[in-house]
């Protein structure tokens, strides 16, 4: 059934098929990483042991608590590899002034080489995958691992979001996002995308740096957000395509891209910013009203499939 646990006869409320989606990638992944090997990395380690190695070299001193803590790890268990470690070398303890019933534990500079020849071998087991993927593939790679972590580990804080000029391949990214997005929330056929890919493709072609731009919102790597200024000549700029994902929504960016236009615009003294948009798009309007937009014209039009009233902004400068 459908939300039931299949061990304790629970409900749980994620539906049964996403559990089963992550189970199955949890056995691809330990099987890529090759935690049920005996000899990681095919070094004389365990992944257990590493992971302890590792924990040691990255701090100046370290308890036995802390590392049963940190590694969730039995502390029999801890005691049995730390106990192998000493015997060969890697580590050494000392008596923990706080606590004399635990240990201060360093890596010595033999456990240092060890560290590091399992980082080296784990580099290269990563770039033998990613050299197998094509060209971009890699950045989608570590892009899902970013968001896996930041939506799983209550310990990371989501990066800021960084505002910046268009790369290759970001044109694109707006062109499918905006598409996407607007059919799902709103039922916009593809006429609407077609409409997305004629405005950004006209940027691409005649851009013009010196009085044209566009930014990009990103977020631990993954574009989030974007808005154009074009040049609609005598004086007047144009707003395009302001768009913010939902996933990062709440975090004040379409305000940020909309006061980015704005200053570009002043700077290279364009009279008035001018955009079209649409009455349901109702945060968007928000932003343009707070800005100091004025509403200069509507019409109602079916451009994408349901009826909507289209909308004429103006900034005067």
């Amino acid at each position: 059934m459908a939300g039931q646990s299949l061990l304790s006869g629970d409900f749980v409320h994620a539906d049964s098929s996403l559990i089963d989606a992550a189970r199955d990638f949890n056995r691809f992944y330990t099987n890529f990483l090759g935690v049920l090997n005996k000899a990681y990395l095919d070094s004389p380690f365990t992944l257990t042991d590493a992971r302890v190695l590792f924990e040691i070299g990255s701090h100046d001193g370290i308890s036995a608590v802390a590392l049963v803590r940190d590694l969730h790890l039995d502390p029999a268990y801890l005691s049995r590899i730390l106990k192998r470690f000493r015997s060969d070398g890697l580590i050494e303890t000392k008596a923990d002034p706080a606590d004399l019933r635990s240990q201060i534990i360093t890596i010595t500079g033999k456990g240092g080489e060890q560290l590091q020849e399992l980082g080296r071998r784990s580099n290269v087991q990563i770039a033998e995958r990613f050299d197998a993927l094509a060209l971009g593939e890699p950045q989608s790679v570590v892009n899902a691992m970013q968001t896996i972590r930041s939506l799983l580990d209550p310990g990371v804080k989501p990066s800021p979001p960084v505002i910046r000029a268009h790369r290759p391949g970001d044109i694109g990214w707006i062109v499918q996002s905006q598409g996407k997005a607007y059919a799902e929330e709103y039922g916009w056929d593809m006429r609407f995308e077609g409409l997305v890919a004629e405005v950004a493709g006209k940027f691409l072609a005649g851009f013009d740096p010196a009085m044209e731009y566009c930014w990009i919102a990103e977020r631990n790597g993954i574009n989030v957000g974007s808005i154009l200024v074009t040049n609609g000549g005598d004086g007047v700029a144009k707003l395009r395509l302001l768009y913010v994902d939902e996933a990062a929504r709440g975090l004040g960016l379409g305000k940020t891209l909309v006061d980015e236009c704005i200053r570009f615009a002043r700077a290279k003294d364009y009279r008035q910013i001018s955009l079209w948009t649409n009455e349901v798009l109702h945060a968007a309007r928000s932003i343009y009203v707070k800005a100091g937009f004025r509403l200069v014209s509507e019409e109602r039009h079916r451009m994408f499939g349901p009826e909507e009233n289209g909308q004429t902004w103006v900034l005067d400068l």
